[in-house]
């Protein structure tokens, strides 16, 4: 399974690099999937979800957020990919929603014990859509 996120992870680099982006995955389990400069010179990181099912609003962890927005100097991206397209939300600049507390997995891949995380679900208008599955 990590092995298709990774893949997958590589692809999205791999098209938006083909689109002026300068994106390189990270090695580590960073707080971000890419690092790079985005088609207008500005220095980036991107955090990557990638979903099967489809949800209006996009959810994005707490904790995710709080360290991507540490990344000084990095303008911040969270991109998902979902059955529907594919969405990118600009963080510097976007209000936040209120925090949910949802019983998610502890860990999406390795531990699917339920535990409550801070949440953001990001509505779907907020996000520059890529495009569309449908």
């Amino acid at each position: 399974m990590i092995e298709n996120i990774k893949e997958w992870e590589k692809a999205v680099v791999d098209i938006l690099n083909l689109d002026g982006w300068q994106l390189e995955l990270t090695k580590d389990y960073d707080h971000y999937d890419a690092i790079g400069i985005t088609p207008k010179g500005i220095k980036c990181v991107i955090e990557m979800k990638f979903r099967n099912d489809y949800y209006e609003d996009k959810m994005l962890e707490k904790h995710k957020y709080d360290n991507l927005m540490k990344m000084e100097g990095y303008v911040k991206i969270y991109f998902v990919n979902d059955a529907k397209g594919n969405y990118m939300f600009w963080l510097d600049d976007m209000v936040m929603p209120e925090v949910k507390y949802l019983r998610l997995p502890k860990q999406t891949l390795w531990d699917k014990t339920k535990v409550s995380k801070a949440v953001y679900l990001l509505s779907e208008n907020k996000a520059t859509i890529i495009n569309r599955n449908e």
